[in-house]
């Protein structure tokens, strides 16, 4: 078993604040590290804020303020979701850090040293909203599958770019792990694109027409691409390239290194990053976890549709494990998932209220009232199938068998009816109520990296022996 472990969301763009895309992305990232370090491995977990680019200096442009001040405004609202969706990030990169700019540059001169770096005029069409160049083949009716309603800008300039087409082959290679892209139908994805063969790819920007970037090495009518730039956040965050935490959760073989990311970022991160990090000799990511895309009511989320949704507001309103046990258990792990407010609190009610929450109240109610505390040692194992979900980064099957079990307990009440069978036997009343306690302490214990503060209140209300004063999850 590996002893280090590392994962990362991707840096979302700070030109506007959070939306409910991207916390389900952190949550997920989330309960993946607190699993993890449960079982006792030593975790980094980063997350951040990706801060360079046109988006970003149009947006400060519109407002009248500058490009950082900007990024030092909306990046803030990122941070708080550590305490707004109780995460537990080990460290938050900003790409307008100096230490990241620093790594960022440092990188570029390794790539160039290589050879995989060279300059040449380029003529293509350029896609604002996802801030890449794009060929034919990722067009749909002429415009970017993404961002239909945006309008290409072609763009002629002298440019840097990256060797890409040189790492195919290497790239194939790497695709022969099965697991190396999660799920199995975004690995063959990405294989076909690279099968179709790769074009080099733009890694500058004339500073004249775009300036809010890292200036490039060597070169001050340049500035650094957003994309090459903020992928190497992945590393600056470990003080790449002689940081100790660097050694120990990247460039160490008994470190497993995973990447969660939304389908958009398919490309960015399991190729053009891969062949970044090969073009200067670094080890290769180990899992590449993709999410689909989270709709609302049916449509994509969009500032011109009035539709994007705050998940604080979520959380202020319902609770911050309400929305975990939603982003996790309810929606697709891997296509896309609705949002439906209707839907949420039925799946609120159903599962949260008058499922674990009445659960729980019903046997600390029986064992507080029939069985004496000290009757009760806790020792329970994890369910094997539990772990291996969970070790297979597969949180939406590892949370369908918690409330599996969630269910069982409830039908064992059902069946064996302790609260009546203690009145005529009392010693197969008591056995029963601590087989239900034994049980509900491995939910407890399961729940732990998907709803940390239930798991923590049940796991209490256990040690106190008596149900908790107030409803886990009130009912809507």
């Amino acid at each position: 078993m590996k002893k280090n472990f590392y994962i990362t969301t991707t840096l979302p763009y700070v030109n506007a604040k959070p939306h409910l895309g991207f916390a389900i992305e952190i949550i997920r990232a989330d309960a993946i590290a607190r699993y993890q370090r449960l079982i006792g491995k030593n975790v980094f977990f980063n997350t951040g804020t990706d801060e360079h680019g046109v988006k970003i200096s149009q947006k400060a442009e519109e407002e009248g303020i500058t490009p950082q001040e900007l990024c030092d405004r909306n990046s803030q609202a990122f941070r708080d979701l550590k305490d707004s969706l109780n995460i537990s990030y080990d460290a938050f990169i900003r790409t307008t850090d100096d230490r990241h700019e620093k790594a960022a540059q440092q990188f570029w001169k390794k790539c160039a040293d290589a050879g995989f770096i060279t300059k040449k005029n380029y003529s293509g069409l350029y896609c604002k909203g996802c801030e890449l160049f794009k060929t034919g083949r990722d067009l749909v009716d002429g415009k970017c599958a993404d961002h239909p309603n945006m309008t290409l800008e072609e763009i002629s300039e002298e440019n840097y770019f990256f060797k890409y087409s040189e790492f195919a082959t290497q790239l194939l290679s790497l695709y022969e792990k099965k697991d190396f892209v999660i799920p199995e139908f975004r690995l063959n994805e990405i294989k076909n694109q690279i099968k179709d063969g790769l074009e080099d790819f733009s890694i500058s920007r004339v500073k004249e027409k775009m300036e809010w970037g890292i200036p490039v090495p060597g070169d001050d009518t340049q500035v650094m691409y957003v994309w090459f730039d903020a992928l190497v956040n992945y590393i600056s965050t470990l003080g790449w390239p002689d940081g100790e935490d660097f050694t120990t959760f990247w460039n160490n073989e008994d470190s497993t290194i995973v990447q969660i990311c939304g389908k958009d970022n398919l490309r960015q991160q399991s190729a053009m990053w891969q062949a970044m990090l090969a073009s200067v000799g670094l080890p290769h990511t180990s899992h590449i976890l993709i999410n689909g895309f989270i709709t609302v009511d049916g449509q994509k989320m969009s500032k011109s549709l009035g539709n994007v949704i705050d998940p604080v507001e979520i959380v202020n309103e319902y609770g911050v494990d309400a929305l975990r046990y939603f982003a996790i258990r309810e929606l697709s792990p891997h296509e896309d998932g609705d949002f439906n407010i209707d839907r949420f609190k039925e799946a609120y009610n159903a599962n949260l209220a008058n499922g674990i929450g009445n659960l729980t109240n019903r046997i600390l109610k029986m064992a507080e009232d029939n069985v004496p505390q000290d009757m009760i040692v806790l020792s329970v194992d994890i369910p094997a199938e539990y772990d291996v979900a969970m070790q297979g980064l597969d949180l939406h099957n590892a949370s369908h068998i918690v409330w599996q079990y969630i269910s069982d307990l409830d039908k064992k009440i059902q069946v064996t009816e302790p609260f009546k069978l203690i009145k005529t036997d009392k010693d197969a009343g008591e056995k029963i109520i601590i087989e239900l306690v034994l049980e509900l302490c491995k939910i407890a214990l399961m729940l732990r990296p998907f709803l940390p503060m239930t798991a923590e209140k049940i796991l209490e209300a256990i040690k106190d022996h008596k149900k908790p004063e107030t409803p886990i999850f009130n009912r809507i």
